[in-house]
């Protein structure tokens, strides 16, 4: 494939003139009344911060404006990640999670500010806020209603199958240290109309020289023929692993095949596929070792092969902080993908845009 990028990478959401100004973990999404929405965890301090709101800007224009980012859920905890999915005419769900005050607590970053405003968090407020959360709009995302619970987590939330299901392919939900856990897994719940979840099948985690990996942040894309496809990203907690496994289900998340590897060991993770117009699967993942960027892989055969490795973005800035990109079709068949990045040495993360098409050898 040939890359070809429209213009350079931008920020369009960021909060300069406060020390609230990092921003991550974001998904964009076509809504079904054209316009682009893009969710994230923003308002934070830092990677870690119990200050985090999941916030939602609009496009109307196709990625040239947004409106500035607004809450959506903004728990009394740490809400990170932004994932979001129209399903039906009108439906919008956006996903976050969050951890708990004494994970909070525990990390060096830890300033005089972070400790005065978890003082004010009661146990009963942190019960009642803790956990994998998500909202639901009937109205292309203009209203929200209440705040659901959910077993799973991952960072670009649930899919929409055929029949209408809404089918919530994640990681087992970890309070005290979000995904990284022995005990973790990832697992397919299905969310009913009312908010609550169902079980419906997981799949069996990555063993590799005979010692399981972290599998974990999945994302889960439905194929022409009613395949679901997952990718998850696998690591270790020193990072020598950090990559993609692919699982497929033919019986909507039931079972799974066993996942296989599809990049090196540290070729990059987590992923988003996005199914192009073309029959295309566009795959883009955030790649952690120098030169750090946003990566795209390619299949022309619903998976079963992928041609990988080629470059969306280049950080000019030495850090790994990078990454969880995501992607819409534009009008003309180009593709929008949005990723964070940090905006300078030193400077806070903030999300872009980066617009770009593809053309066959």
């Amino acid at each position: 494939m040939k890359i070809i990028k429209s213009g350079d990478a931008r920020i369009i959401m960021s909060n300069p003139e406060s020390k609230h100004n990092y921003f991550a973990w974001p998904t964009a999404a076509r809504l079904q009344n054209g316009k682009i929405a893009v969710v994230a965890s923003g308002f934070r301090c830092r990677h870690i911060c119990p200050f985090g709101k999941t916030v939602i800007s609009y496009s109307e224009d196709d990625g040239e404006s947004y409106t500035a980012p607004a809450p959506v859920i903004d728990t009394v905890l740490d809400d990170r990640d932004g994932g979001i999915l129209p399903f039906g005419k009108s439906g919008v769900i956006v996903t976050s999670f969050n951890n708990t005050t004494e994970f909070q607590r525990g990390i060096p970053e830890l300033t005089a500010y972070d400790s005065a405003y978890l003082d004010t968090v009661t146990p009963e407020q942190e019960k009642k806020a803790l956990g994998a959360c998500f909202r639901i709009s009937n109205d292309c995302g203009v209203t929200f209603g209440e705040i659901f619970k959910s077993p799973v987590s991952s960072p670009h939330g649930p899919v929409e199958l055929p029949d209408g299901t809404l089918l919530w392919v994640g990681s087992t939900y970890n309070p005290k240290d979000e995904y990284r856990s022995d005990t973790d897994c990832v697992q397919a719940h299905k969310i009913n109309p009312d908010g609550t979840m169902e079980y419906v099948g997981r799949i069996e985690n990555v063993e590799i020289d005979g010692a399981e990996p972290i599998s974990c942040e999945p994302y889960a894309v439905v194929l022409d023929d009613g395949t679901i496809l997952v990718h998850i990203r696998v690591e270790t907690v020193d990072d020598s692993i950090f990559t993609i496994y692919q699982s497929e289900s033919h019986d909507n998340g039931k079972t799974w095949s066993e996942p296989r590897q599809l990049l090196p060991l540290s070729g990059g993770a987590p992923s988003h596929i996005l199914k192009h117009s073309s029959g295309v699967l566009v795959c883009t993942y955030g790649y952690r070792n120098p030169p750090y960027g946003i990566k795209v892989m390619f299949s022309e055969d619903s998976g079963k092969n992928w041609d990988c490795g080629y470059d969306i973005y280049l950080s000019d800035v030495n850090d790994s902080d990078i990454g969880y990109p995501s992607s819409v079709e534009l009008a003309d068949g180009s593709i929008l993908t949005v990723f964070y990045a940090l905006d300078g040495e030193g400077g806070p993360a903030v999300i872009m845009q980066q617009k770009w098409c593809f053309e066959k050898n």
